[in-house]
């Protein structure tokens, strides 16, 4: 079971980023969850595979946009106008249900810094 994130990196305040990740196998649901420094791990953006149903965070809503590419089964997280407050390690996860404590499949993670 493996979850294969790329993108990331360092961009300034009000910059763009987009995070990709290919699953090795198809998932209920899939999202995109944050680790900032001393915080616990919190949902970003996620969606329902099976109708494209999203959920964001209302941190990230009308920044960010999660989607599914079904042709290349790969999942990506559009970020715009990031903020400082954006910067943290990303994981895509998997579970049954689009809710954290259901995400039971975790990629590696990947580093985002805004300055």
């Amino acid at each position: 079971v493996q979850l294969v994130e790329s993108g990331g990196g360092s961009v300034q305040r009000g910059g763009s980023l987009r995070l990709s990740c290919t699953p090795d196998g198809y998932y209920y649901c899939m999202g995109w969850f944050r680790q900032t420094s001393g915080e616990d791990r919190e949902g970003v953006a996620s969606i329902y595979t099976v109708d494209g149903s999203t959920y964001y965070a209302a941190s990230v809503e009308g920044r960010f946009t999660i989607s599914q590419d079904t042709s290349k089964n790969t999942l990506y997280l559009e970020m715009n106008s990031l903020n400082v407050s954006d910067t943290g390690v990303y994981y895509c996860g998997a579970g049954p249900y689009c809710s954290l404590s259901y995400i039971n499949i975790w990629g590696q993670g990947t580093q985002v810094t805004v300055s």
